[in-house]
Formats: C-alpha cells, structure tokens, sequence
C-alpha cells in the first residue's frame, strides 16, 4: 500500500511563510501527477498545485506569485512553499499522488491525511 504523508502544518501570522513537505512510501514504481489541495471549513476542496513528472506545473489562481511547488523524483517528495500567506489560505492542505505500482502501468490515486495551516494574528 502507498501512503502520502504530510509535514510542516501550524499556525502562522499573515504576511508569513510556510513549508510543507509530502513523502510518498510503499510500493511504487513512479509517480505522474503529485500536488496539493487544500479545503476549508463548509468549502468544497479545491487545487491549489500539481505538477506532472516532467515538470510541467499548474497553481490555482488564488496562490499564484505567492505560492511554489517543488518534487524530487527520486525521493518521491514534494514540498509547497508558501508566502505572503493570508487568512482565505486557512485550511487543511492534502498531499495528492497518482502513483503508478507496478510494470502494469496502471496509476492509482492516493492522498494525504491532511495538514492544518491556519493563517491568523
């Protein structure tokens, strides 16, 4: 089974920054897309950044200029860097992974449990 797990959650001022950070385990052979939602309370979830193996990157409108994804390929990580943070960025941010397990080649989609950031004074 491959598990997501993420780090580097909390609470932060406005105007602050944050790192998060997201580790694929178990059997997997590659992974395509790897990104990261996030949902707020009453609010459906919703992209924030995803990015295919090759590099090729999307951010929501709502984040760009302020937020950045990064992946390491071999380590099966990725990191969400985020700046310039404000209080609509308070939510629980999911890890998200289509993770390929075997030479079958069929991909399977696999998610975090979820990390809290709360933006407040």
């Amino acid at each position: 089974q491959v598990q997501l797990e993420e780090s580097g959650g909390g609470l932060v001022q406005p105007g602050g920054s944050l790192r998060l950070s997201c580790v694929a385990s178990g059997s997997i052979l590659s992974i395509n897309a790897m990104g990261w939602y996030r949902q707020a309370p009453g609010k459906e979830r919703e992209l924030v950044a995803i990015m295919g193996s090759r590099g090729l990157t999307n951010l929501a409108d709502s984040v760009k200029g302020r937020f950045s994804v990064s992946r390491d390929n071999t380590k099966n990580t990725m990191s969400l860097q985020m700046n310039s943070l404000e209080a609509e960025d308070t939510a629980i941010y999911y890890c998200y992974a289509d993770v390929i397990r075997s030479v079958i080649g069929r991909s399977e989609e696999v998610w975090g449990q979820g990390t809290l950031v709360a933006v407040s004074s």
